[in-house]
């Protein structure tokens, strides 16, 4: 397929999935409970970071977090004694339990009371490879404060070469401004810079379409797929995030 016909396919197919129908059965639903900046951004940092496995059970899980804070995230996390932090004694989701739970909403804490939010928490002064330092800037940050070495695990660390797909996932939530409703765009990180998110279904869709040769999922895979897509569209590459999703996942392409 040549590039003129890939993207008006990849267009086509943008256009059919990002649309507010999208939401409900997605992990994306979950800051969508929310209108205030800082419950947007937490919620959607905690759906994020348990998105794998079975979309079900995801959001299942994650609206059970929402309901031990009470609906209100932002003021949970600012707010919370020890005897609240104890209603996740045996929250579970996969191998995430209530040990990484409760430091995340501590470290949570930290960077809100100390370093100006998540906002801020991703914020590089680095003009090449953007993505790759907000996220290893603010996974440094993040385990700045005491920790079990369990936890590191589930903030992924593009420095080791992994594909961080939940946290680039999140990052087109906060930061991709359009008018579909879908994405919230709340952030000033610019649309341009964000790097595809990237799992088994749309790296196998992007490899029959061409735009992923290497084999493996990883941060290297990363790179060359969103160069790829950013030949299509190079203010808005990861929109093509919601083609290769849908393709994979609804169409079994």
């Amino acid at each position: 397929m040549k590039i003129a016909e890939l993207k008006k396919f990849l267009d086509e197919k943008t256009d059919q999935f990002n649309r507010p129908d999208f939401i409900g059965p997605d992990p994306v639903s979950i800051p969508h409970l929310f209108t205030k900046k800082e419950d947007i951004e937490i919620a959607g940092f905690l759906a994020a970071t348990i998105a794998w496995g079975q979309r079900v059970t995801i959001i299942n899980n994650a609206n059970k977090m929402m309901r031990l804070m009470e609906q209100s995230p932002y003021d949970f996390v600012m707010n919370a004694k020890k005897k609240e932090l104890e209603k996740f004694d045996g929250f579970v989701h996969r191998t995430f339990n209530s040990t990484d739970m409760v430091f995340f909403l501590r470290s949570l804490r930290n960077i809100y009371k100390k370093h100006g939010g998540l906002e801020a928490a991703f914020h590089t002064d680095e003009k090449k490879d953007v993505l790759l330092h907000s996220i290893t800037n603010f996974r440094d940050l993040f385990f700045s404060i005491p920790h079990e070495t369990r936890t590191r695990k589930h903030v992924s660390n593009p420095m080791d070469n992994s594909s961080a797909k939940r946290l680039c996932m999140y990052l087109r939530w906060m930061a991709r401004k359009d008018k579909r409703g879908v994405d919230f765009g709340i952030w000033k990180l610019p649309a341009s810079e964000l790097m595809c998110p990237l799992d088994v279904h749309s790296g196998n869709v992007a490899r029959k379409l061409g735009l992923l040769k290497r084999t493996q999922n990883d941060w290297k895979a990363v790179e060359e797929l969103t160069a790829a897509l950013r030949k299509m569209d190079p203010a808005d590459p990861v929109k093509y995030d919601f083609a290769l999703f849908g393709l994979g996942v609804f169409e079994k392409f």
